[in-house]
């Protein structure tokens, strides 16, 4: 018994020197017994030891997504930084959705917002549409500042710089694949920037995998299938609803992990949880489709000539003996 004492002592000892090089609040550590239960917001740890969640829920950002938020131990940090990853650049829409709806959360003081990108970020991913972020999140464009840079170092520097600004309500910083700069000081002079402001900084990763980095929070997001959109007379038939997310939780203050299956509500500007029975949406194929697609299909199997000569170019020149030499090796 004196050894699982000490043991749980030097824990505790550990995770408070972790909070304060973090610069993050330690939760409350305690033994809690078998009978009475324990109260809400409490996360039960094997041998008894739970992690009290509630104490700290003004520095924290609720999504509305109950298990979510609970797995979070309350939301995600509003001063701190936060990562968001995609696994591919294809999935590049639904990472900078999701961050859109927590940007929407995190601006309810009035204040603009400032997404940075590098400008091969927005030759592949593209760049934030002012009407959709009305209509979708309800982030008037005027609060939207923009900023492109042509190298890393640039983005680094501005987003430095903008984290500490308390005339910016957030700070998104979006990258594409795996950057050398973005290493673990980088991002802990950014955590720190953002704790010392009291605001949130986003740093939005595509097509790389996950580095250490001292963001509390990581979540991997990728798109999941939308489902019917609702009406007053139930799901309608053949629509889209809302955007879907699958979000991965990779890393939290908790060491809670799992999937979560996320719906944005637009009109609620928050986030709900996808349920089981929720049906899925499916577009309709086009009644042209197969004469379309054969139709923009190559004709590989045609001769040279006779695909120019329909297209109303010069057939191919004769096949010369000296063409048909083996070429050399290498």
């Amino acid at each position: 018994m004196a050894t699982i004492a000490t043991a749980r002592e030097t824990l505790f000892a550990l995770r408070r020197q972790i909070a304060r090089i973090q610069g993050t609040a330690a939760e409350r550590l305690e033994v809690v017994p078998a009978d009475p239960p324990p109260e809400e917001g409490t996360v039960l740890r094997e041998g008894g030891v739970a992690l009290r969640q509630g104490l700290h829920a003004a520095g924290l950002l609720a999504t509305g997504a109950d298990a979510f938020d609970t797995a979070l131990g309350g939301g995600l940090p509003r001063a701190a930084l936060t990562e968001i990853h995609g696994a591919e650049m294809r999935n590049a829409g639904a990472v900078a959705g999701f961050a859109l709806g927590l940007a929407a959360l995190t601006l309810s003081d009035g204040l603009p917002f400032l997404w940075i990108a590098t400008a091969d970020t927005h030759r592949e991913a593209g760049t934030p549409h002012a009407p959709g972020l009305w209509f979708r999140f309800g982030i008037a464009p005027e609060r939207m500042l923009f900023c492109e840079t042509a190298r890393l170092d640039d983005a680094l520097w501005v987003a430095d710089e903008a984290a500490r600004l308390s005339c910016v309500g957030l700070v998104i910083l979006e990258l594409r694949g795996t950057a050398r700069r973005l290493d673990l000081t980088a991002t802990r002079r950014l955590h720190f920037r953002a704790r010392d402001a009291g605001r949130p900084v986003l740093l939005i990763r595509h097509s790389t995998l996950a580095e250490a980095t001292a963001a509390p929070v990581r979540l991997l997001v990728s798109p999941a299938a939308a489902g019917l959109r609702s009406t007053v007379s139930g799901p309608l038939v053949g629509s889209i609803g809302p955007p879907a997310f699958c979000v991965d939780l990779d890393k939290s203050r908790t060491g809670a992990s799992g999937r979560f299956e996320l719906e944005w509500n637009a009109h609620d500007r928050t986030f709900r949880h996808r349920r089981p029975e929720d049906p899925v949406a499916l577009v309709p194929l086009s009644p042209d489709r197969e004469r379309l697609a054969a139709s923009a299909r190559p004709d590989l199997a045609s001769h040279a000539g006779g695909r120019a000569a329909a297209a109303g170019g010069q057939p191919a020149r004769e096949e010369r003996p000296a063409d048909r030499r083996p070429r050399r090796a290498g």
